[in-house]
């Protein structure tokens, strides 16, 4: 069994789009209209895993409604965190900071809609 993808409702799927494809490089992967008539978009990193986003322009999203964070691997932290705050002016939340638990430099960073972004850059 494995991991395929996770759905999240979103307020605004252009700007989402903005931010995992143009921002964080993420690859556009697939997209329709579903049963329920929300907008599916769905977007992935190299190793295939996948986030889905649901957009319905009548639905209210009003809060991350339990998650916590998206992780994202990244190759270096400090330059990524950098650049995110300067070309998109997200809120950094925490760090960049070294992790001993996690085995790599990390930091928190808020994406559209609240939901948080942790980059995280591996120790060799």
């Amino acid at each position: 069994m494995n991991v395929i993808h996770s759905a999240i409702w979103v307020s605004d799927i252009d700007e989402t789009l903005a931010f995992y494809v143009d921002e964080l490089g993420l690859e556009k992967t697939n997209e329709f209209v579903s049963g329920d008539g929300a907008r599916n978009v769905y977007v992935a990193g190299d190793n295939g895993v996948e986030l889905q986003f649901k957009y319905d322009p009548d639905r209210e999203v009003s809060e991350p409604a339990g998650i916590d964070h998206v992780a994202l691997a990244v190759d270096d932290t400090d330059a990524e965190v950098e650049r995110l705050v300067e070309e998109t002016e997200c809120t950094l939340e925490r760090g960049p900071l070294d992790s001993e638990g996690a085995n790599a430099r990390v930091a928190f960073l808020e994406g559209p809609d609240g939901y948080g972004i942790e980059l995280v850059e591996e120790f060799d």
